[in-house]
């Protein structure tokens, strides 16, 4: 009976199966790139704290041109919150500018701080 539960749920031996599209499940991603006093102001942190309130995947960097790049994947209305919660920023932000891009999701796991690259301009 177990068995057939996991077969139904696309899964053998307690691993997912590979054709599991994050699409299918709900899943939704959104990149977004911030503008403003968006550093030095606690903007990675919070967010992250954010996301993981909401329960959300994904990441958060500072860019070199001053700016903050974050994805966030989970389900629609949880990123949603995150994103609206990005045109605000924590509390000493000055948030001037946000760009929001929809993005296939990736089946990320987790949210981390990730480095600033090593790139020299704006997008």
């Amino acid at each position: 009976m177990a068995e057939a539960a996991a077969e139904a749920e696309g899964a053998t031996d307690g691993q997912p199966s590979g054709d599991l599209d994050p699409y299918r499940l709900g899943v939704t991603r959104t990149r977004v790139v911030v503008d403003g006093l968006v550093q030095g102001v606690f903007f990675r942190d919070t967010c992250r704290r954010v996301a993981v309130e909401q329960r959300l995947a994904g990441w958060v960097r500072n860019l070199p041109d001053g700016r903050v790049e974050a994805v966030f994947e989970g389900e629609p209305d949880r990123v949603a919150a995150a994103v609206d919660w990005i045109r605000r920023g924590p509390p000493h932000a000055e948030v001037t500018d946000v760009a929001a891009y929809d993005e296939r999701p990736e089946g990320l796991a987790g949210f981390e701080i990730r480095p600033t690259p090593r790139w020299g301009g704006r997008t």
